[in-house]
């Protein structure tokens, strides 16, 4: 499984990042790659205009909020 944060650098992408950092430690993931994508053409190629962004496998799960541990925990599980 592969996880991206779109976004700038802001407290609330920051906060994302650390969300899903501990949804899956709580959800026991093992094969999980996190990576934070900041490069603004990066970004825009998704198609998003607000950040944060959460991309799960490359499918756009979430935009310009910053989800809680449990609502990433439900995403993960669909």
């Amino acid at each position: 499984m592969k996880i991206e944060i779109l976004g700038p650098g802001c407290s609330k992408c920051e906060k994302l990042l650390k969300n899903v950092e501990k949804a899956v430690e709580e959800q026991r993931i093992e094969k999980c790659e996190i990576e934070k994508i900041t490069d603004l053409k990066k970004i825009l190629a998704y198609g998003i205009m607000m950040t944060p962004g959460l991309v799960v496998d490359g499918k756009i799960k979430s935009v310009g909020k910053v989800l809680s541990p449990d609502d990433i925990k439900k995403l993960l599980a669909r």
